[in-house]
């Protein structure tokens, strides 16, 4: 008797395969006393990167029951069985209460799943959990500015710099509060697949697509002016005329103020200077451009407003810490294994 061999995978299916790498897995870590705003984030972004990820939320026990800051609770869709397959683990914040220099028994057994080599981020006081597990003993870290003392009283050999929106140390990443929850997250697509999605998900998110991590945490007027003052659209302007050596003189007559007023009003909304801002914008366009053309570094530098291919390659390694023909191998490397 002569059997019929099953129906083989049609060519189309198989090369699919080949070519569609399996999404990277974020499990998203949630602790009694979590901060309902900042759990949600990664739920938030990573969906919007055209299926590179998979987020999955769990809790630290089987019940997969959690308390949160707020007046209810939430339950997770898995417990912590869903450690053992992360790819990148993220810890959102909870609340000061809930901070502890040890860290509770399932915790701690929820953090012994995690595979060696795993990537892990903490958002705001998550550094707390990390830091208590021993993961950033010797590593540079940032937390809220607000609990910088706390953390430091805590967790000596720690390395801290409440200064910064967030750091970016290989498998570890630490951030500030809130927002820059989203900032990190959006570091982490630019880093794995480029800005061009980077930029893309940040627009899906109607957020800022590009905070450095070493910009200033506290601005001292977080909610930018309106009216005569407000300098957005003096910002949309200099985003326009990137390739000019625009000075500060020119972007107050712009705003039609002196440059000392206009200045001042810039640093309050944005959080930093204008120069530092400029310098900012150009290497993130130069990025995308280093990623997306084939045009020679003094061509780009010349795109961007900076004098000479020199000063782009001083800028970049300052910002990234890496040279424009590293940044560009990288991610043409990572373009070709996504298939791209």
């Amino acid at each position: 008797m002569t059997s019929t061999p099953s129906p083989a995978a049609s060519p189309d299916a198989a090369t699919a395969s080949l070519e569609t790498p399996p999404a990277h897995r974020v499990v998203v870590l949630a602790l009694d006393g979590v901060y309902p705003f900042e759990l949600s984030i990664p739920n938030r972004v990573f969906p919007y990167a055209e299926g590179a990820y998979e987020v999955v939320t769990c809790t630290a026990t089987d019940d997969r029951t959690v308390t949160t800051n707020a007046d209810f609770t939430i339950t997770a869709g898995a417990g912590p069985e869903a450690l053992d397959t992360a790819d990148t683990v993220i810890v959102p914040p909870y609340d000061s209460a809930c901070i502890s220099a040890e860290l509770p028994g399932p915790v701690r057994a929820a953090l012994a799943r995690i595979r060696p080599g795993t990537r892990i981020v903490s958002i705001c006081s998550g550094a707390f959990t990390l830091a208590a597990a021993g993961l950033l003993d010797g590593r540079p870290a940032t937390t809220h500015w607000v609990l910088a003392g706390q953390f430091r009283r805590m967790f000596p050999r720690v390395p801290l710099d409440p200064d910064v929106l967030f750091v970016d140390d290989g498998d570890v990443l630490t951030s500030a509060g809130a927002a820059s929850g989203l900032d990190v997250c959006l570091h982490l697509i630019r880093s794995d697949h480029g800005s061009a999605l980077a930029n893309q998900v940040a627009r899906q998110c109607v957020v800022p697509p590009w905070r450095e991590g070493g910009q200033a945490q506290y601005i001292e007027q977080p909610v930018p002016q309106t009216g005569a003052h407000g300098t957005a659209a003096t910002q949309t302007w200099a985003l326009e005329n990137l390739e000019r050596p625009l000075s500060l003189a020119e972007l107050a007559a712009h705003a039609g103020t002196s440059p000392r007023t206009f200045a001042r009003h810039f640093q309050g909304e944005t959080g930093m200077s204008p120069g530092r801002w400029l310098i900012q914008q150009r290497v993130r366009r130069a990025c995308h451009l280093l990623e997306t053309t084939d045009l020679p570094v003094d061509r780009i530098a010349g795109e961007v407003g900076f004098a000479t291919g020199a000063s782009l390659r001083q800028h970049l390694q300052a910002v990234i810490g890496v040279s424009p023909k590293a940044y560009r191998n990288t991610f043409r490397a990572r373009a070709t294994t996504a298939g791209v």
